[in-house]
Parts: C-alpha cells; sequence; structure tokens
C-alpha cells in the first residue's frame, strides 16, 4: 500500500535505422579488429609458410628456441641444423622463426 506499482512507458515502433545505429559500434569494432590484427596476423603466417617451404640447404636460421645454426638437411617436416662444428642438431621445421643473411654466424 505504501509502495505505487510501476509500470513500463510505452514505445513507439522503432525504425530499421535505430536497429542499424544500435549494430554500428560492434560493425566498427569487428573492422578495426580485421584491418589492425587478424589482417596482418594472416599475412605473416603466410610468409612464415613460403619462409619454411624455401628453405634449403646451407641456410642460416634462428629457432623459437633460440638456437642459431646452418642447416645441414632438410626433410619435410624436420630439419638438421648445424650449431657449432661438427655438433648437428635435429629441430622440426615449424620451430625456425628467422632466416638469416649468409656469413652471420661467423660474425658472432
Amino acid at each position: 500500500m505504501f509502495i505505487s506499482n510501476a509500470f513500463a512507458a510505452a514505445t513507439g515502433p522503432s525504425s530499421p535505422t535505430d536497429a542499424l545505429m544500435s549494430f554500428l559500434p560492434l560493425i566498427v569494432i569487428f573492422v578495426l579488429f580485421w584491418f589492425m590484427i587478424i589482417r596482418p596476423q594472416m599475412k605473416r603466417a603466410k610468409d612464415q609458410g613460403k619462409m619454411l617451404e624455401a628453405l634449403q640447404k646451407g641456410d642460416e636460421v634462428i629457432t623459437s628456441g633460440g638456437q642459431v645454426g646452418r642447416i645441414v638437411k632438410v626433410s619435410e617436416q624436420f630439419v638438421s641444423l648445424e650449431i657449432a662444428d661438427n655438433v648437428v642438431t635435429n629441430v622440426q621445421k615449424s620451430t625456425i622463426t628467422t632466416m638469416l643473411p649468409k656469413g652471420t654466424i661467423k660474425s658472432i
């Protein structure tokens, strides 16, 4: 008796422009994510794949673990790296992150 009932106010018909304006911020955020995050990441992944396909014997590379070495043998999934004189390690091809210019290892 002391508390009165609250009723919702009557709403008028909403127009299609109102519906579009409510989704506009979501559309803008998606477009920004696409151009600032998704698209550059796809380009980087494509470039990384091309680099891995182009690996050949004699290339100097850096792995994701930080090993620097010269490629001795390339197979489909693995690469043999010579990290020192007569020291060869096998790593997965996907762990190679950077291909160095020729002669970089001698200058280190």
